[in-house]
């Protein structure tokens, strides 16, 4: 195959074949191509050279079937890829400079990389000058920038990792200009894609991974789900994964004539912005039920995973020490529901979902989901009006299975449905979802998706 250029990127020639061949369907990647297409375009357009080298990748978000605030826990969660996501199309600097061009914004995001970036919080260059600033601390200079463009058609603090996607394409995008996976500080601490999964996660939270330092990350206290989840997800299965460190548990056939629709609340949930408190304190609130375990047992467990893999009787030990709690910032009841929330959810909900979702199976996995939503509301209590309702009402028009997902308090609503009845599930879906919310309605939208490919550059394909 010939190399990538940017001339064959504007042209879109073979592009929709190789994205097909990668495990997207038709629609989605006659959609990305012409995205890859308009990037390289606006590349030439802001003065890049013809002949420079291209680096392009796709990077899609996700669907967290079930595992609501399990993973930095060390539970586990069942996720898909969606088959929207992030095109990304760069070309190398020879300075230290980084462009980043949104398709939607007319000024790009521009920094040099430095282990001293101040990124602004509640924009979105935060993200990508983040990804640079953790780059400069933990790889020994020179690093070389590079002119980005990012095009994207997933919706932006929806649920679906849009925020994740983001800092993974930009990664993605330097490690390829400075060939970051030929270094010295990267074979040490990397040395599988796993390992690539947890330490994506650790920009964006800030904290260190092996010996590559940490830093203030995007403020937010989360977890590995959504970068393991973009980079391993597998075409028309649900892939499950457990958690500190990233460890893969099973695959889920979904059956081909099953297909998730998807229902953007247009409740807006930032992790940067306003939600980002409130994101926290659930995060917080299963910190602090494992500093309760670590004083009352003088051990050293690191999440509530390892609390209860510690012995046989280790929940029923946690429900007495959180009855006589007496938490500075915490009220009691709310570490009792956190805690409950992340048993049931991580290791009864989860484990009883069958392998195969077939017709068969259907209705006890519609019944998990329903309970997995209602102990979310219930217990986690990160839900909205919104996304209590849009859950309720896709099963009662007859969606096989249901819940919200991503951090909650806002965000996005998934329903398992029929093929043949996806469009008019959807259209009673969002027309009646604008009669009871209308605000909310005029910002959200409803689409449908497959369980689709992981991240991959279209280098990787011009490889094979």
């Amino acid at each position: 195959m010939n190399p990538l250029t940017l001339d064959g990127l504007r042209t879109g020639a073979g592009l929709e074949e190789q994205l097909t061949r990668r495990g997207l369907h038709r629609n989605a990647a006659d959609a990305k191509a012409r995205m890859l297409a308009g990037a390289a375009e606006r590349l030439v357009g802001e003065g890049v050279g013809i002949s420079r080298r291209p680096f392009a990748c796709l990077v899609p978000g996700r669907i967290e079937v079930l595992g609501k605030h399990t993973d930095y826990a060390g539970g586990r969660s069942l996720v898909v890829a969606v088959d929207r996501g992030f095109c990304a199309v760069a070309t190398p600097r020879q300075d230290g400079r980084v462009r980043v061009f949104s398709t939607e914004e007319a000024r790009p995001a521009e920094f040099e990389i430095r282990p001293d970036i101040l990124p602004p919080v509640g924009h979105w260059s935060n993200y990508p000058m983040t990804v640079a600033r953790r780059l400069a601390r933990n790889f020994a200079p020179p690093l070389f920038g590079a002119d980005i463009v990012l095009d994207s058609d997933l919706p932006r603090a929806a649920g679906m990792s849009s925020s994740s996607a983001l800092m993974i394409a930009v990664y993605s995008m330097l490690a390829a200009v400075n060939r970051l996976d030929q270094r010295e500080e990267y074979r040490s601490n990397i040395s599988s894609r796993l390992d690539l999964a947890g330490y994506l996660a650790t920009i964006e939270n800030g904290l260190s991974f092996a010996s590559l330092d940490g830093d203030r990350g995007v403020g937010t206290f989360g977890g590995s789900e959504d970068h393991t989840a973009i980079l391993f997800a597998r075409p028309g299965q649900i892939v499950q994964y457990s958690y500190c460190p990233v460890r893969f548990e099973r695959c889920i056939r979904v059956q081909e004539d099953l297909v998730f629709a998807v229902a953007q609340s247009g409740i807006v949930a930032d992790k940067t912005g306003g939600a980002m408190d409130k994101y926290n304190r659930v995060s917080n609130l299963a910190r602090a039920v494992v500093e309760l375990w670590r004083e009352a047992t003088g051990r050293d467990d690191p999440h509530l995973a390892a609390v209860l893999a510690s012995s046989a009787d280790a929940a029923n030990r946690m429900r007495g020490i959180l009855q006589a709690s007496h938490h500075p910032l915490y009220m009691r009841e709310q570490l009792q529901h956190r805690f409950e929330q992340f048993v049931e959810e991580s290791g009864v909900i989860i484990p009883a979902v069958p392998d195969a979702i077939t017709n068969e199976s259907l209705a006890d996995f519609g019944q998990l989901a329903d309970r997995s939503q209602a102990i979310g509301a219930e217990r986690l209590q990160n839900q909205t009006p919104e996304t209590i309702w849009l859950a309720r009402f896709a099963r009662q028009e007859g969606a096989l299975a249901a819940s919200a997902f991503g951090a909650g308090f806002g965000g996005s609503v998934w329903a398992l449905v029929r093929e043949a009845d996806l469009e008019p599930f959807l259209s009673r879906w969002s027309a009646e979802y604008a009669r009871v919310f209308p605000e909310a309605a005029a910002k959200s939208a409803f689409f449908a998706t497959r369980p689709g490919p992981p991240a991959f550059s279209l280098d990787e394909d011009a490889d094979r």
